[in-house]
């Protein structure tokens, strides 16, 4: 690459980080991440000594599904492979969430099988979860305690997985799964807002189960995880199908040579701009927005005339999918995972027999 990286480059190939200097280390963004994680090792001092408790709910398996850096590093996917595999093997599933980005305050509960509430009063991640898994019941709400009773109590289940639960300590888990991201590792082993943790690397020692998403080619060294004694699971994410705009399944080359730009709202979107280029379409441009972005009208417009500009078919990710208003004209592309290693660990962490049913 020469010259002047452009906007696409630079997501493909984003600079090394700068070197830490004195005047760095002496930076506000330096004190505000000393006075974060401060607070983050106190509160996990509190439970980690049984002042603070976790609260049990006799009778419900609970599997935490987490990770220690902000955003994008393939949880959601995660969530739903485990939620598909439970279901199959009998479990009756629900989805413990927050619903990040919901204007909503209320508790929510629904499933895929029923009427879908709208993404301001669930967000993208449950709504996403609830199509793509309709066995599995959503409970929506920041009482993940209260959503864990009532999965039992109301509904009978006998399994909930604790969507983004690593930091969520109030309620009792059974495993604590955490997804590592084996191309981001855990960045520069920082918290916020110096780097990309929401929890010092040391907090990987209450792992249970390590989940990590395989990078391509070899993974680099990575010393904290390779302090991590827990079992680890390694897996592969990859493109299943296309989706067009009418909803119809087309194979993964359906657009191989075919001119797109790109639409998203990602924490990292250079996963998915790289995804769309392996399936061999041409990227002429990318609208490319925060995590969870709330599309507005007027972007929307600026994004079609930009691609009708360009000859271009919009493509899209699944999670911003349910963010788009119907009728607006994106092809989607879905992610599945393939468990590469590990699987016997996987098993005994969900609590299912060893070997995997025919079925």
């Amino acid at each position: 690459m020469t010259g002047s990286p452009t906007a696409l480059e630079r997501i493909f190939y984003p600079p090394a980080p700068e070197p830490w200097t004195r005047r760095a280390l002496l930076s506000p963004l330096a004190l505000l991440s000393w006075t974060y994680s401060g607070a983050v090792r106190l509160r996990g001092a509190l439970y980690d000594s049984g002042l603070l408790r976790a609260e049990h709910v006799e009778g419900l398996r609970v599997l935490s599904i987490g990770n220690l850096n902000v955003g994008g590093t393939g949880k959601t996917p995660a969530v739903l492979h485990l939620a598909e595999l439970l279901i199959r093997e009998g479990r009756k599933v629900g989805i413990l969430t927050r619903g990040y980005g919901r204007e909503s305050q209320e508790p929510l509960t629904f499933a895929g099988k029923e009427p879908l509430p709208a993404v301001t009063e669930a967000g993208d991640e449950p709504l996403l979860l609830a199509r793509r898994c309709p066995g599995a019941r959503l409970f929506v709400g920041a009482d993940r305690v209260a959503a864990a009773l009532r999965a039992r109590d109301d509904f009978g289940l006998d399994t909930v997985l604790l969507d983004d639960g690593f930091q969520h300590r109030r309620l009792h888990r059974d495993e604590d799964l955490v997804v590592v991201d084996e191309a981001v590792g855990l960045g520069n082993g920082q918290l916020l807002p110096r780097g990309p943790l929401r929890e010092p690397p040391s907090a990987l020692r209450r792992a249970t189960l390590l989940w990590l998403r395989a990078a391509p080619g070899d993974a680099a060294p990575n010393p904290w995880l390779d302090a991590v004694t827990a079992p680890r699971v390694r897996t592969r994410y990859g493109p299943t199908g296309w989706w067009d705009p009418s909803g119809a399944e087309h194979a993964t080359n359906a657009l191989e040579g075919k001119p797109v730009l790109a639409l998203a709202g990602l924490a990292r979107p250079g996963g998915f701009l790289k995804t769309v280029t392996t399936l061999g379409a041409e990227v002429r441009d990318a609208a490319l927005f925060p995590d969870h972005h709330r599309f507005s009208a007027d972007e929307l417009r600026q994004v079609e005339a930009r691609a009708r500009q360009q000859g271009a078919r919009i493509v899209t990710t699944e999670k911003d999918a349910v963010r788009l208003p119907a009728g607006f004209e994106a092809w989607v592309v879905r992610l599945g995972v393939e468990v590469l290693e590990g699987e016997a660990h996987l098993r005994r962490a969900l609590g299912l027999p060893g070997e995997t049913r025919d079925l």
